[in-house]
């Protein structure tokens, strides 16, 4: 499948899909786009001492970058990808003169560098796992306190947004996890409700009226 390289509305790159007309990241703004959903609307309303985050959808490693950029407490962060990115491709990412990022430069590139399906200590306080895996083979079980569910929209991969796949995610969460997603869909919505999820409607980022956050409320 034919991939180009797309700067997008605040000046961030992301991978274009032209063959689905998707992207990896928002046209309205990559960098945007991860700090609205998934740090502002999910990171920093966790409250726990650690945070251990699962991403459905690694791609570019921006939401991992960010949330170690933003972080204040340790992190212990796994990102799941069926079809990892390119070496190439990475090397395209602006995000880090977009971000004014230098220093942490050798960070990013880091994450990209090490093994998949090992644990690496990337800073004293931020831990990565990178899995190569199929989203439906995700087994984990009360693992996690906040998932960023990144995957490509459900108008090109419906298959990623059902009942079945946020029943993994419901599972793989600890009581009151968080899972953040900039899909709004009602369908979406429903398929989360339908798995025992708290879910409420938040503003969006920049082009998306609307967005989604679903809660694993304790059971007490």
């Amino acid at each position: 499948m034919k991939r180009e390289i797309l700067i997008t509305s605040d000046g961030s790159t992301t991978i274009h899909l032209p063959d689905w007309d998707e992207q990896y990241h928002s046209k309205n703004g990559s960098i945007n786009e991860t700090y609205h959903v998934f740090i502002e609307s999910g990171l920093k309303l966790v409250s726990t001492e650690e945070v251990s985050i699962l991403e459905i959808g690694f791609g570019t490693g921006l939401n991992a970058f960010i949330t170690y950029l933003e972080a204040k407490k340790p992190i212990d962060y796994v990102g799941v990808e069926a079809y990892p990115v390119t070496a190439e491709e990475i090397e395209k990412m602006n995000f880090i003169s977009v971000l004014d990022a230098k220093e942490e430069n050798a960070i990013f590139d880091k994450m990209h560098e090490v093994s998949w399906e090992e644990k690496h200590q990337i800073t004293d306080n931020f831990s990565l796992t990178k899995r190569k895996q199929f989203f439906e083979d995700i087994t984990d079980e009360d693992a996690f306190n906040l998932i960023y569910f990144d995957a490509f929209g459900a108008r090109v991969q419906p298959q990623l947004w059902t009942e079945e796949i946020f029943a993994k995610m419901f599972t793989s969460l600890k009581e009151n996890g968080i899972l953040v997603t900039y899909s709004a869909k009602g369908s979406v919505r429903r398929a989360m409700q339908a798995v025992g999820f708290t879910v409420e409607r938040l503003p969006g980022p920049p082009g998306k009226r609307e967005m989604l956050r679903a809660i694993k409320k304790s059971k007490l």
